[in-house]
């Protein structure tokens, strides 16, 4: 049985008692649509970890066109279902409102990465990831992380900054 959170306090007290426990947590963020790849993460983190969370959020201050955030397919309840013997434990799925209560102001200094290839075209939208990379990071506060490697100037920019946030903790 999966379990369905929404709010950050309810994913941090879910967690908290794995922990409490002496459990790893392996985590995959995702922004749902789900498909082979994040089978195929979701499975190493369970192989790996003891308790393995998946959140679900699409991430609307990555997105620089409106029409693109709209057109993101959401479908919660086929994702969990297709979640099920995954070795999913717990999945977060917040809001918009519960991620972002009041603009997140974070600056990130990505030297020219953010600048080229995708990047040139798509101003913002690596702020955006970074942003919510660190927020659900602080609320996971994964033993691992599992990222896909299709977009790889997202993963250089993931890589960069989970490094900065694992010299932070």
């Amino acid at each position: 049985m999966i379990n369905l959170t929404h709010t950050i306090s309810e994913t941090r007290n879910a967690i908290q008692k794995q922990i409490s426990e002496g459990k790893t947590i392996g985590f995959v963020p995702t922004m749902g649509a789900l498909h082979e790849g994040h089978f195929k993460l979701i499975k190493q983190a369970a192989s790996a970890n003891d308790f393995v969370v998946v959140s679900i959020f699409v991430n609307p201050i990555q997105f620089n066109n409106p029409d693109d955030l709209a057109k993101y397919p959401r479908n919660l309840e086929a994702d969990i279902q297709q979640l099920e013997g995954t070795g999913c434990n717990l999945v977060f799925a917040p809001t918009a409102e519960e991620m972002y209560p009041k603009p997140d102001l974070t600056e990130f200094d990505f030297g020219q990465l953010d600048k080229v290839m995708e990047g040139k075209f798509r101003p913002g939208h690596f702020k955006g990831v970074a942003i919510v990379v660190k927020k659900l990071f602080e609320i996971v506060t994964p033993t691992k992380a599992y990222f896909g490697e299709k977009d790889f100037q997202q993963l250089a920019i993931i890589k960069k900054k989970w490094l900065t946030f694992l010299r932070c903790r």
